[in-house]
């Protein structure tokens, strides 16, 4: 039996649909994510330099290999708008193998043939 990939799910919040979708877009074109669903928007409260906020965001849960974390991190620290984003990644312990699978397949870089047969 096959041992699934070390998966994550990884959450962050945009401050509308529009940055939302342009990160999203971003992580899947660059092999950063399997998938990332853009839910609906929220209202979020919170503590920022002492005084309590709030403001309607929209949350990203995105799926990927763990060993691709680090470079998903550094692209949305790059493309985020805020000054401190959410950025919280959750161990995926269970789930379906054949999905599991498949987030591993979609991260995987690209050997340089492969990402040129890509572009063409």
């Amino acid at each position: 039996m096959n041992t699934p990939p070390a998966c994550l799910l990884v959450l962050t919040t945009l401050p509308d649909r529009a940055s939302a979708e342009a990160l999203a877009a971003h992580l899947l074109e660059a092999r950063l994510a399997a998938c990332v669903s853009i839910q609906a928007p929220c209202r979020s409260l919170y503590r920022w330099q002492g005084a309590v906020e709030q403001a309607d965001e929209v949350p990203l849960l995105i799926k990927t290999a763990a060993d691709r974390y680090a470079a998903l991190a550094a692209a949305i620290g790059e493309r985020h708008p805020y000054a401190l984003p959410e950025l919280i990644a959750l161990p995926i312990t269970a789930g379906n193998a054949a999905y599991l699978e498949w987030i591993g397949a979609e991260t995987r870089p690209l050997a340089a043939g492969d990402a040129a047969r890509a572009s063409t």
